[in-house]
């Protein structure tokens, strides 16, 4: 009897890896809930680039479209400059090497962001370490709809990652230019649905 309840102990203390892979990964505030407010990093996110930092939306910049969830949304800009924001966010467990998973999230654009005004990408990278882009996990097409709409992120990181940075991006090369883009309604991350 007393080793039954000395393994039962050790299970529950100890979970087997299979438990722990099925794990749900939640992100804090991913909503990005806050007072509205320009140059202002949403309540459990950090900035990545030195000097620029998000908007909490709607209400500042022109933009004052209906979040997708909850009240607000961040805003992420590039500029003619070369210059461009992006947020991070230690999740509360590692993501393996070589797993699967997946999360969803809702993107728009504002076409009244001040002059900030033109379609970008959005990239979502995986690190190790607080805005270390270590590995590319998603690079959208330009988004150049004014409505909010749902994009899914499959993904097998190559390193353990324990960050994600979401980047607002133009492209490559010498040719800027000043666009934002909207993100909201961040899905909890789970393991892929084994086959």
């Amino acid at each position: 009897m007393k080793l039954s309840l000395f393994a039962i102990l050790l299970i529950s203390f100890f979970p087997s890896p299979r438990l722990q892979a099925q794990r749900i990964i939640h992100f804090d505030n991913p909503s990005f809930e806050g007072e509205p407010a320009d140059a202002t990093v949403p309540v459990g996110w950090l900035p990545c680039e030195e000097g620029t930092t998000p908007d909490i939306l709607p209400g500042f910049w022109g933009v004052y479209q209906e979040a997708s969830e909850g009240d607000t949304y961040v805003g992420l800009i590039t500029r003619g400059d070369g210059t461009w924001e992006s947020i991070t966010q230690r999740l509360d467990a590692t993501l393996s090497p070589e797993e699967c998973y997946k999360f969803t999230m809702d993107l728009a654009r504002s076409a009244t962001y001040n002059q900030y005004n033109r379609p970008i990408k959005l990239r979502v990278w995986g690190s190790s370490y607080k805005c270390e882009k270590k590995q590319l996990l998603l690079e959208t097409d330009f988004v150049d709809h004014a409505f909010w709409k749902s994009y899914e992120v499959d993904f097998y990181p190559k390193v353990p990652v324990n960050y994600i940075i979401f980047e607002a991006f133009y492209q490559e090369g010498p040719y800027r230019h000043p666009g934002n883009i909207l993100i909201d309604n961040l899905s909890p991350i789970k393991r892929c649905p084994r086959a």
